[in-house]
Formats: C-alpha cells, structure tokens, sequence
C-alpha cells in the first residue's frame, strides 16, 4: 500500500508542470477612468475559474468587471466590486476576454482627489486545476487514495482531450494544405493554358499581320 501511494504521489509530481500550465496568475496597474482587457483560451466544455482583487480603490470611483467572447456574449458581469470569482464553459474553443473598467462613482461627481493607479490580481483556472477536489472529496467522502485516483484520472482525460484537440487541428490544417497546393495548382495550369494560348494568338496575329504588309508570302 506505502509502495503503491509512493507511486501515485511520483507520477502526480511528474504531471504537476502540466497543471502548471492550467493555470496563470498576473498583478498590472489599472488607470483611474480606464479599461484594460485580458484575453484568454479555452477549449469545449473545459472550466474556466477566474478569481479578481482590485486594491487602492476610493469610494470616488468604482470598477465594473465584465467577461465575454468572441461573440461578445457576456459570461459573467459585476458592476461596482472590489473583488470575486467567476466560472463557466464554453461551447466551443474559442478566446474569451475579462476587461475591468474603472470609472468615477454617479455620486461623487468631479469632486475628490486625484486617485492613484489601481491595483489587479487576476488568476485565471483550467480544467483539471479549476475542479476543487476538497469539496469532491468531501461530497461523495473519499479517502485519500481515491481522492489521487481521481485527480489521476480527471488528468490523464485532459490530456487525451489536449492530443485529441491538437490532432483535429492537424487534420484541419493538412486539410488546408492540401486544398491550397491543388488550387494552387490548378491554377498555374490555368495560367499557362492561357499564356500558351496567347502567344499562339500573337503568332498568327503577327503572321496575318505580315502577310497584309506583304513581307511574307
């Protein structure tokens, strides 16, 4: 049993780097009055969880947080909030951008002082990374050993997931390879098709051309 859960925790220690890049986390400075927009990916029905932090934020202004994609769909909106959590998946793969907008507060007017930069923690969560396995853990009241099974498997699925994306994405573009070299080719075919044609067409032009001037018989 020690050798077994030895192993498990070895092989969770080898796929932590991939876990690693399911996740991102970024602090930037946001403008009083202005809006910044980070964009994200995600692939088909993967959770996506995002937790924010706004510091240095005065009652003379406020900030609106508001996440969409592509389609300008809102998956998730707050207005007047200092911090928060979002989740959701997307139907597609498909970019998603998570804009904070800062603005002054309708009730303060033009009157306070200048406000400093505003500070931003954003964390953004993938997948296996987003699933919280504490609260699985203690909702069907697995042991320890299961809990690892678990993750190992929710794991090993993401990545069959991740080859079979990146497979179709290689069809796709073989595909579009493939459809460019023959359209490319069927159209150097057109091209000297009627280069040959033309020049046959200067030919006899010019050979009647001569024949009138009587240079030729």
């Amino acid at each position: 049993y020690n050798e077994y859960k030895s192993y498990l925790r070895m092989r969770l220690l080898l796929f932590f780097p991939l876990l690693i890049i399911s996740a991102s986390s970024l602090s930037f400075k946001l403008n009083p009055e202005s809006t910044r927009c980070i964009k994200e990916e995600a692939h088909k029905d993967i959770l996506v969880v995002g937790e924010f932090s706004i510091e240095n934020l005065l009652e003379s202004h406020e900030v609106d947080v508001k996440v969409t994609d592509t389609k300008d769909q809102v998956l998730f909106s707050k207005e007047k909030t200092e911090k928060g959590k979002f989740a959701f998946t997307l139907d597609d793969y498909d970019m998603f951008s998570i804009c904070f907008h800062s603005k002054r507060s309708s009730h303060q007017g033009g009157r306070g002082p200048p406000p400093s930069d505003l500070n931003v923690k954003l964390t953004v969560k993938r997948g296996v990374e987003a699933k919280s396995y504490n609260d699985l853990a203690k909702a069907e009241k697995l042991k320890p050993m299961e809990l690892e099974l678990q993750k190992l498997e929710d794991l090993a699925q993401s990545i069959v997931n991740d080859f079979a994306y990146m497979k179709s994405r290689e069809k796709l573009m073989r595909d579009t390879n493939e459809s460019t070299n023959s359209r490319v080719l069927w159209f150097s075919v057109f091209s000297m098709g009627v280069l040959m044609g033309l020049a046959l067409w200067q030919v006899f032009y010019l050979k009647r051309f001569f024949k009138a001037k009587k240079l030729i018989e």
